[in-house]
């Protein structure tokens, strides 16, 4: 296990692919939003790409290792030490009982993933170990890690190679402050005029700091409606933003109004907001690793190119991406 001496900021554990079959009852799949950084970690240290890890937001946590084994430090740059002393990130660490690894806020990017070998081995809830903080499910006791906890480790291999991620099979975060997301149509794009649609596309959108891992909330330019948005029945609700509640995609751009908030991996199912476009699962690292103030640009794909990114980014995720050391 390992104990935590200083919890750092909402530090969570997360799991793939999530709390998958229970979001009819009010619980998204949760999850780590970076899943590239996150999956790459894992593998580092000798474990499946989706056992359960740490995900740490903008401010790291100090923790304690109570056993030998390998731990790898991906994503946002925290600047680890280990006893104090900096340690190399994308790589394979050989970790002995008693010492400390300690993250500290972030320099570049927003999150980072601390994996363990033999993975964290907190007691499964509805089929998943992610953390689900608004419901308090999963992880340790259902929210963010606190001082003095111990979390449990799973078996350790009896080797790990020492290997690093090469430098091009790294998601690219340094010192990003303009990203470019990519975005399919639908399920409700008629809802907008041209106008909009094209206005949305071309405009730069800044990430608020309110946003979090129910929804990254911006801010922009206004949106104007189509014909049906304004002439619509009663039961769709008096602004043009309003529709019968319905089902929300993981990752729409769920509009509030003229507020667009894309919802991410903790976000409601449903709701009586439009959602004009949906942001792709293999662009969601980028939305994990924006920070606020940082610049959004959206790039319309079709659903056939965003099954090309995803599968893409499923092949880096593998072990052909590492190098022995």
């Amino acid at each position: 296990m390992f104990e935590v001496i200083k919890p750092g900021l909402e530090t969570s554990v997360q799991e793939l692919p999530g709390r998958i079959g229970f979001w009819e009852q009010g619980f998204p799949p949760s999850g780590p939003v970076d899943t590239w950084s996150f999956r790459l970690a894992n593998l580092l240290v000798g474990n499946h790409a989706d056992r359960a890890a740490v995900e740490c937001q903008f401010i790291g946590p100090t923790l304690r290792l109570a056993r030998d084994g390998w731990i790898a430090v991906t994503g946002a740059d925290m600047a680890p030490t280990l006893d104090g002393e900096p340690m190399a990130m994308w790589r394979t660490i050989s970790v002995r009982s008693g010492q400390v690894l300690a993250l500290g806020g972030a320099r570049t990017g927003a999150r980072a993933y601390i994996a363990f070998s033999g993975g964290i081995d907190t007691p499964p809830v509805l089929g998943s170990r992610a953390t689900f903080h608004m419901a308090g499910v999963g992880g340790v006791g259902g929210f963010a890690l606190k001082a003095d906890q111990q979390i449990p480790l799973g078996p350790a291999p009896a080797a790990v190679p020492l290997r690093e991620v090469r430098e091009g099979e790294r998601p690219h975060i340094g010192n990003v402050r303009e990203w470019t997301i990519e975005c399919v149509p639908g399920p409700n794009d008629d809802w907008l005029d041209e106008a909009g649609i094209r206005m949305f596309l071309a405009s730069d959108w800044t990430v608020q700091a309110k946003s979090n891992r129910t929804g990254i909330r911006l801010t922009g330019p206004q949106f104007t409606f189509s014909k049906r948005a304004h002439e619509k029945r009663p039961e769709h609700g008096q602004d043009p933003s309003n529709i019968l509640d319905h089902g929300y995609p993981l990752g729409a751009v769920n509009l509030a109004g003229q507020t667009p908030i894309i919802l991410i991996n903790d976000a409601p199912s449903t709701g009586g907001f439009i959602n004009p476009f949906t942001v792709p699962s293999a662009a969601f690292w980028k939305l994990g690793q924006a920070r606020p103030n940082n610049i959004l640009r959206f790039k319309a794909v079709t659903v056939r190119e965003a099954q090309d990114l995803r599968r893409a980014l499923d092949a880096r995720c593998s072990a052909a991406s590492l190098r022995l050391l």
